[in-house]
C-alpha cells in the first residue's frame, strides 16, 4: 500500500474519533482513502475527520455529500434498526423470564464517541447459561429456524439481522487454554449487575472485566488466525478510555501472563496511544519495540492474507496451511502454545464442525 495513503488515513481517522493530529501534508485520491475506511469499517469515522479538515483539503463538495449519504443510510439508520431489535428481542426474552446481555457490537458501541458510527453486524446475545432454552422458545413460539452448525453460538434471524446465542463465549475446541480461559468467561458471565435501559428495555452489557478480557481474546484470534481491523483496536482503545478506573488492571495482566497474551497486549495499546492519539495514562502499560509495532500496524492495514479463500475444497485447505505457517510469528505474541498443538487443536474442531473447513 502507497504509505502516504496509510499516514494520510491514520490522521483523518484521529481526527473523527476527536484526537489532535499534525496537518496532511500530500494531496489525497479520495476514492482509494474511502475503500480502505470501508475495509476498516472505519467509513463514517472517515466523514468525521474529513469534516474537522480545512475546506482545501476535503474531497468535492458532491463527492462527499455522497459519502455523508451513505453513512446516514449505511451506519446511522441501520444502528436505530439495530438498537430496536435489540430491544425486541430482549422484551420477548423477559416475557419468558431469561436475561439477555449483549455482547461485541453493540456493547462495544456504547463506549465509542458516536454510537451510531462503529459497523454494526451481528447480534451477539448470552443468556446467562440458557441458551438452549432461550432456542427452544424461538424456536416453538416464533417457528424460526435455528442454525446449530457454528462453533460456540446457534444462529437464527431476527428481523434482517443474524443473532448469534452463544452457550460458550469462545471457541474451546480450537486451543488448549481455551476450555480453561472458557471458565473464567463463565465465571465473568454471572454478574447481571451491568445493564442499559433500551426503549424501555433491560440490555445486559458484560461488566468491564469480562469485556476487557473477551475483546483481547477475541481480537487475538482473529488477529493471529487471519486478521483485524483497525475498528477492532478502537473497540478495544474506547473500552479502557470508558472503563480504565473499573477494570482490575492486575487481575487482567495476571490472565493475559498466564495465557501469553501480553505481548499482544502490549502492541495493541501501543497503536491506541502512538498511532491512534489516546491518552498513555488510561492504559497500565505502554512497553514496545518500534518494529514490532510497525509490522502489526501494517498487517491491520494491508493483510498478507485476506479472508477471501479459494472455492475448491483443496485448494482452501492449502491456502489455509500457507496462511497458518505465515502467521506464526502472530500466535507467538497472542499464546504461549505451540502452533502444533493449536494446529491439532483446530484440526479437532474442524472434525467436531466440518462445515466450518
Amino acid at each position: 500500500m502507497n504509505s502516504g495513503l496509510q499516514e494520510s488515513f491514520i490522521k483523518i481517522i484521529r481526527l473523527g474519533i476527536g484526537h489532535h493530529t499534525e496537518a496532511l501534508c500530500r494531496p489525497v485520491d479520495w476514492k482509494e482513502m474511502q475503500a480502505l475506511a470501508e475495509r476498516q469499517g472505519l467509513a463514517a469515522v472517515l466523514v468525521d475527520g474529513i469534516e474537522q479538515l480545512p475546506d482545501n483539503q476535503r474531497p468535492h463538495k458532491e463527492d462527499l455529500l455522497q459519502m455523508i449519504g451513505q453513512v446516514v443510510q449505511s451506519y446511522e439508520y441501520r444502528y436505530e434498526l439495530y438498537r430496536r431489535t435489540i430491544a425486541e428481542l430482549a422484551s420477548f426474552y423477559r416475557e419468558h423470564d431469561l436475561k439477555m446481555m449483549v455482547l461485541k457490537g453493540y456493547a462495544c458501541s456504547l463506549d465509542w464517541p458516536k454510537s451510531e458510527h462503529r459497523p454494526i453486524g451481528d447480534i451477539d446475545i448470552w443468556h446467562f447459561g440458557k441458551q438452549k432454552e432461550a432456542d427452544a422458545f424461538i424456536k416453538t413460539e416464533k417457528n424460526i429456524h435455528i442454525d446449530s452448525s457454528h462453533e460456540h453460538h446457534t444462529v437464527y434471524y431476527w428481523r434482517d439481522f443474524a443473532v448469534e446465542n452463544h452457550y460458550d463465549f469462545i471457541d474451546v475446541h480450537h486451543r488448549k487454554s481455551s476450555p480453561q480461559l472458557e471458565r473464567i468467561f463463565k465465571k465473568l458471565g454471572e454478574d447481571d449487575s451491568y445493564y442499559v435501559e433500551l426503549y424501555g428495555e433491560k440490555v445486559y452489557v458484560p461488566s468491564p472485566n469480562l469485556h476487557a478480557l473477551f475483546l483481547l481474546r477475541h481480537m487475538m484470534e482473529h488477529f493471529a488466525a487471519t486478521e483485524i481491523t483497525l475498528r477492532h483496536v478502537l473497540d478495544w482503545g474506547f473500552h479502557v478510555q470508558a472503563h480504565t478506573k473499573e477494570i482490575d488492571w492486575a487481575w487482567l495482566m495476571n490472565v493475559l501472563d498466564k495465557y501469553g497474551m501480553r505481548p499482544a497486549f502490549n502492541i495493541f495499546n501501543a497503536i491506541c496511544v502512538d498511532d491512534l492519539g489516546f491518552d498513555a495514562d488510561i492504559f497500565p502499560e505502554i512497553t514496545f519495540i518500534t518494529d514490532l509495532k510497525e509490522r502489526v500496524l501494517l498487517d491491520i492495514i494491508t493483510p498478507e492474507f485476506s479472508n477471501i479463500e479459494p472455492k475448491g475444497l483443496v485448494s482452501r485447505v492449502l491456502f489455509k496451511y500457507r496462511r497458518w505457517k505465515a502467521n506464526e510469528w502472530k500466535h507467538k505474541m497472542c499464546y504461549n502454545e505451540s502452533m502444533w498443538s493449536a494446529f491439532c487443536s483446530s484440526l479437532w474442531g474442524h472434525i467436531l464442525k466440518p462445515s466450518q473447513i
